[in-house]
């Protein structure tokens, strides 16, 4: 599908409709489609991701109450970022938010093709599954498991599922028309770090069921990136950094310095850097 559609861009019979819709998506897939930000600030955060990335909101979703959570989705084409907020007492975001000293890094969720496949792999693994949802509503069918964090490390991952495949009910469905690709594309990227980022790597290669870059310690998927590397910032190990693919890399840097977001001449917010990638 993904060839295809190309091929009718090359030729202009889909001209009428943004190209940027497309370039992320295809089937055949495990890749990144949401990353997700835990902060005690839930609505700052949003708008300081908004402004430097021209984007908007588009969700929350109720039934992340069940975690003791309140959320929002800003998508970035097909992909998405979330941003979590603890609102009752003793959940697992308020623990990482204590355990790692403030805002970071929370969730890693895949897209997958074949999500039976994929739960009976990790099931044989050995590797504990502490959520499944199966939820279906306005012709979608979307299906999730979520890894136990202390045998994968770095991150809570999530392996999940839609039907159709192009929906991401998570994000609610009504979220085509909240896409804004004037200075940012989808995410393409994360970077996890670690005391011993090889070990961590090896967790993750399990979980996935992928093997290592010959010549880097990353796991390559479909369009997108898994790196790990060393912990320095004194934060013990989690999400170092989201990676995002950009058309226009040179005011995005401006904002982040008008914005007072720029340390080393790097991009922090919600406790990641935010690499840049063209």
């Amino acid at each position: 599908l993904f060839l295809l559609i190309n091929l009718l861009f090359q030729y202009q019979l889909l001209s009428f409709i943004p190209h940027s819709i497309f370039i992320c998506y295809s089937t055949n897939i495990m890749r990144i489609r949401q990353l997700v930000f835990v902060a005690r600030e839930r609505d700052e955060l949003a708008q300081q991701i908004c402004d430097l990335f021209e984007l908007k909101e588009t969700f929350n979703d109720p039934g992340i109450i069940h975690f003791g959570l309140e959320n929002v989705l800003i998508p970035l084409n097909d992909t998405f970022i979330e941003i979590v907020t603890p609102v009752q007492e003793n959940t697992t975001a308020e623990r990482f938010l204590d355990k790692r000293g403030g805002d970071g890094g929370y969730m890693v969720i895949l897209d997958v093709d074949n999500f039976e496949t994929e739960k009976k792999r990790v099931e044989d693994e050995d590797i504990s599954i502490v959520w499944n949802a199966d939820r279906k509503e306005e012709d979608i069918h979307a299906r999730a498991i979520h890894l136990h964090p202390k045998e994968t490390g770095g991150a809570i991952l999530s392996l999940d599922k839609m039907i159709p495949e192009d929906a991401w009910l998570w994000a609610g469905t009504n979220w085509r028309k909240d896409i804004s690709t004037s200075l940012v594309d989808c995410l393409t990227g994360v970077i996890l770090q670690s005391d011993d980022p090889d070990n961590l790597c090896s967790k993750w290669e399990k979980a996935l069921g992928k093997t290592k870059s010959s010549n880097e310690v990353a796991i390559e998927l479909d369009s997108s990136k898994i790196s790990f590397l060393k912990s320095t910032d004194g934060r013990g190990e989690g999400v170092n950094a989201f990676v995002i693919k950009t058309s226009n890399k040179d005011e995005v840097l401006k904002r982040a310095d008008e914005m007072s977001l720029l340390t080393k001449d790097e991009i922090m917010l919600g406790g990641v850097k935010m690499i840049l990638e063209n």
